[in-house]
């Protein structure tokens, strides 16, 4: 071994210049809450940052960045804090973790695997916590997988408690949700899944039956006598039916003392509740139900899935009422308006189909026709005419096309001509119609809010 003049050995010094000054470690300081109940145990994000930053002094860590997630760590890649996290370490803007405990980074596979395999690309050099340090080392690693593992295990058992615990509580003929709208839930812990009548609004759930099974009124007359005749609010954030809540209620056994939980899966219970109505007017109201839903679907109206709302964009549904004159006729009244399936607060309003002819016939002379098509169909009509002509007289009339007015054709099937007919005219548009506030205008046409009726 050779020797330099201050006799250190040679080899000495070259395994001196060999160390490499460790790297310092940038750090994230990430602080997760979960408000699901599994986890109310876990210190609030505020203490978390607090009790971190202690740590962060006291061993002089450099923290780059404090970053806070309200989500649960149950579901892989649904964290969206979490993911930022991870790309941020991908393009070196951390390498370090700096967390309260390991569950509070992964409770699931996905999201543990990718920390891991920051780790091996060493992009990520190291996860503290408040009592513990993960390098990237094999029995580091290790630890740090089998207790994100544990988390997830207590994850997918307590899953598996909660539901046996709601099946036993079904079983007991207790309820194990909210309770529904004419029930409160009990308030006493030790009456956890009891129900009670509601005074204030069983009564009207009651006459929600009654009314549709004897006087059989549909599900929309039944929604606008609650909103605007009584001003029925639901125990749930005290607000008004939908048409679609009103129709749950009716298709809701639990009023009649029995109930399926979960939906659809086939398993029946009887309540311990005091039922609201009895089975035969929970039958008698479904029967109703659906002899008008059949109706409804076998009725076919001129003028819908022809037309859209111009203020909300939803389809067109029409609705047929008769009303009884003095002298015994029967008069047929078809109204038209928004579905309101994209807007439930839209305020289209209703029109009715004389005065939707009447428009379509000034519109016939203002917007263009598929021309090529209506007139096809006039040559047919010519041509039959002009047959039973030839068989009655034996003579012909020379009839050409172009003394025929398309546009006043048109306006006679609007007038007098078959459902199916006015529906096929209105397919020839080249124009597509809105309907906004009881008028109607071509879709690509100009119009003024204020010049809507």
């Amino acid at each position: 071994m050779g020797y330099m003049e201050n006799h250190q050995p040679i080899g000495a010094i070259e395994a001196q210049r060999a160390i490499t000054v460790p790297i310092k470690a940038k750090y994230c300081l990430y602080a997760r809450k979960s408000s699901e109940q599994d986890e109310r145990q876990a210190l609030s994000i505020d203490s978390q940052v607090k009790e971190m930053l202690q740590i962060a002094e006291r061993d002089e860590l450099d923290i780059v960045d404090i970053r806070r997630e309200s989500h649960s760590a149950k579901d892989s890649s649904q964290r969206p804090v979490f993911n930022e996290i991870i790309n941020d370490i991908r393009s070196g803007r951390y390498t370090g973790i700096l967390t309260w405990a390991p569950d509070r980074l992964s409770r699931n596979a996905g999201d543990l695997g990718s920390l891991v395999d920051l780790m091996d690309q060493k992009l990520l050099l190291e996860i503290r916590t408040y009592g513990q340090r993960f390098t990237n080392s094999p029995n580091e690693k290790f630890l740090l997988m089998i207790l994100c593992s544990q988390a997830k295990l207590e994850n997918d058992n307590k899953s598996v408690n909660v539901k046996r615990g709601l099946r036993m509580r079904c079983e007991m003929g207790l309820w194990p949700a909210p309770a529904p709208t004419g029930y409160l839930n009990e308030k006493r812990v030790d009456r956890k899944g009891y129900v009670m009548i509601d005074p204030d609004r069983a009564p009207i759930i009651k006459q929600i039956f009654e009314k549709v099974a004897y006087e059989k009124w549909s599900g929309r007359k039944i929604y606008n006598w609650l909103k605007f005749d009584l001003n029925f609010k639901s125990t749930l954030g005290n607000k008004n039916l939908t048409l679609s809540n009103v129709y749950l209620i009716l298709q809701n056994s639990f009023y009649y003392g029995v109930y399926e939980y979960p939906k659809k899966s086939g398993n029946w219970y009887t309540g311990r509740h005091e039922p609201i109505i009895t089975k035969e007017l929970f039958d008698a109201a479904q029967k109703q139900v659906k002899n008008n839903i059949t109706r409804t679907e076998n009725k076919e109206f001129a003028f819908t899935k022809l037309m859209t709302c111009g203020l909300c964009g939803s389809g067109i549904s029409a609705e047929e009422k008769f009303k009884k004159l003095k002298n015994g006729d029967i008069h047929r009244h078809v109204y038209y308006g928004c579905t309101k399936f994209k807007d439930k607060n839209c305020k289209a309003g209703y029109i009715d189909e004389e005065t939707l002819i009447k428009q379509f016939e000034t519109l016939m002379d203002k917007i263009d026709l598929d021309e090529i098509g209506i007139r096809e169909k006039i040559t047919t009509e010519i041509e039959r005419f002009k047959k039973f002509k030839r068989i009655i007289s034996g003579t012909t009339e020379q009839i050409t096309i172009k003394e025929i007015d398309v546009k006043n054709y048109a306006k006679f099937i609007l007038r007098d001509g078959e459902t199916k007919e006015k529906r096929e005219l209105l397919g020839c548009l080249k124009n597509k119609i809105i309907l906004v506030k009881k008028m109607i205008i071509p879709k690509d046409g100009t119009f003024s809010k204020s010049n809507v009726i």
